[in-house]
């Protein structure tokens, strides 16, 4: 890490160097501590349970599970390392910096939050799902720099397949430009889909990637794409009728797989054209996956990747957050 001269003020806030961050997403409950001496996260998350065959959950019950979850997990996380010295408590409160994103599942975190920053006098800030991913996938990259450039990101989960343009900015760290998205299905909601369809349990990913790993067959895929904006309906159809037709099920989970990979790839060239070639960096729960990932190195070698254990919904990024709104412009990067 690199430091600029810190202001007096900021070096004796820096002197706590804990920072915690919440994140109760519509899968995961996450509870992380940023240790900015040591530029260390520890983190604890569980998936939030849903019944075999289905494909998610209501919100009532994610805000049920959460309230179930966040405690426990805060104790197992206390366990290994008790946090003595909290500069900051930072949450996830919506999915994405845009008017009108909400939902009913964050409030719990952002409870959490609130009631811990009262009863201790830590400093609190809250942000989105969406910049939380963003920040653990720089964090994981060793790319926590790119705060202060342009940069693309892409967020590709079960909720978003959003090309974002990214930019400093004081007050939230990173000021997001939407520029392309889904128009239906999102890369996750597909692969959780098919992956259903072949027999496997909620969330797929892993499993499907698995399944895609012993494909004897490829198929050629060719990405459907409208001013920057994908459409992945189709992935569903194309797999549901090749499942019909008797094809395997590894060969059917490489498909899918291929098409997103394809599809992320058609967006990102057009993200280049637009904007020239600006860092480009990948998060979220669908980026995990090595054979999507592999796809897009061969031809973005520079690109950066989150490790899977930051990929998926957690609270690291949010964590980390916090750290950079209280250091401000002297944050160490």
């Amino acid at each position: 890490m690199v430091c600029s001269e810190l202001s007096p003020a900021t070096a004796e806030r820096l002197k706590m160097p804990e920072h915690i961050g919440i994140d109760t997403s519509n899968y995961t409950t996450s509870v992380a501590v940023y240790i900015s001496g040591e530029n260390r996260v520890i983190q604890r998350k569980r998936l939030l349970p849903v019944k075999e065959g289905e494909l998610g959950l209501r919100q009532s019950d994610a805000v049920f599970h959460h309230t179930k979850q966040l405690p426990e997990l805060i104790e197992e996380l206390c366990g290994e390392y008790r946090p003595t010295r909290s500069a900051t408590v930072a949450a996830s409160v919506r999915p994405r910096n845009v008017e009108g994103s909400y939902m009913p599942c964050f409030l719990v975190g952002e409870g959490y939050a609130r009631a811990y920053s009262a009863s201790t006098g830590t400093e609190l800030y809250t942000t989105s799902h969406q910049i939380g991913h963003i920040l653990a996938a720089l964090y994981s990259a060793d790319r926590l720099s790119l705060v202060r450039e342009r940069f693309i990101a892409f967020h590709i989960s079960g909720g978003t397949t959003d090309c974002l343009l990214c930019e400093s900015d004081s007050d939230s760290v990173l000021s997001i430009t939407e520029v392309g998205n889904s128009l239906d299905l999102k890369a996750g909601q597909a692969v959780d889909r098919a992956g259903v369809m072949l027999g496997l349990r909620f969330p797929c990913g892993a499993e499907l990637e698995k399944l895609a790993m012993n494909a004897d067959k490829r198929f050629k895929v060719k990405p459907v794409i409208k001013d920057g904006c994908c459409c992945l309906s189709g992935v569903e159809n194309k797999c549901r009728e090749m499942l019909g037709n008797g094809e395997k099920p590894e060969n059917i989970a490489r498909y899918c797989l291929d098409f997103v990979a394809e599809t992320i790839l058609a967006m990102t060239d057009r993200a280049i054209e637009r904007f020239g070639s600006l860092p480009l960096v990948f998060a979220g729960g669908v980026m995990s996956d090595k054979l999507i990932r592999d796809r897009i190195v061969a031809r973005y070698p520079s690109a950066s990747f989150a490790a899977p254990e930051f990929s998926c919904d957690n609270a690291a990024g949010v964590a980390i957050y916090g750290y950079l709104r209280q250091a401000g412009d002297d944050v160490c990067l």
